[in-house]
């Protein structure tokens, strides 16, 4: 590998547990998220690369868990933020997860490991294909822009999912029976050129620094 180009680095942090979560859907899709595991952040703080470029989603959670993973001591000269890496959108699933007409299509769509299926839109919301199609442009976008970077991405679970489907070359179903922890961190190599084993290198998944 000497002699391809540096690899851009991808560090992908999970965001802090949603305060009140009671299951895998949400009330809303913007819930706040609890950050007062202080250990947690100054470990995160401690474990991330510095000098490196930050995003996040949207969403209140991810932007919640940056802003104290800087609080705790590691605060990025630039950050950015991007929708492509928000959560999957359950249109108007949100909220209905005790609801009789939800828990029937559900079984309907079932999945061992998950709410649904890859495939399945929800009604106003979008598939976990769809979101691998955002997650997948949004990364090949910045490894193409900051080639040979480090790039922190504070984002979600099924984000995290997408982002090892696509290094690992699973099938989007398959990627759904990976487990994401809050607050743990992720991180996968693009080495761009041609060879076999393809260009992207898994370095750890679901790391927790303490």
């Amino acid at each position: 590998m000497s002699d391809r180009p540096a690899p851009t680095r991808w560090y992908w942090v999970r965001h802090a547990p949603v305060i009140d979560a009671t299951g895998e859907l949400y009330d809303t899709p913007d819930e706040p998220a609890d950050v007062s595991d202080s250990e947690a952040f100054q470990g995160l703080a401690r474990s991330l690369p510095r000098d490196a470029i930050w995003l996040t989603s949207n969403l209140q959670c991810a932007h919640q868990t940056a802003n104290a993973i800087a609080a705790a001591g590691n605060a990025p000269a630039n950050r950015m933020e991007d929708s492509r890496l928000a959560e999957q959108h359950f249109g108007d699933w949100f909220g209905k997860a005790d609801e009789a007409d939800f828990k029937a299509e559900r079984k309907k769509r079932s999945h061992n490991f998950w709410m649904v299926d890859a495939a399945t839109r929800p009604p106003g919301g979008e598939s976990f294909l769809d979101l691998y199609a955002r997650v997948c442009a949004a990364i090949d976008s910045y490894s193409a822009q900051f080639q040979g970077q480090t790039l922190v991405a504070v984002s979600h679970g099924g984000v995290i999912r997408a982002a090892l489907a696509y290094a690992l070359g699973l099938e989007a179903d398959k990627a759904l029976s990976i487990m994401v922890e809050n607050l743990s961190t992720t991180r996968v190599d693009y080495y761009p050129g041609p060879g076999k084993g393809g260009d992207w290198r898994t370095v750890f998944v679901n790391k927790r620094a303490r």
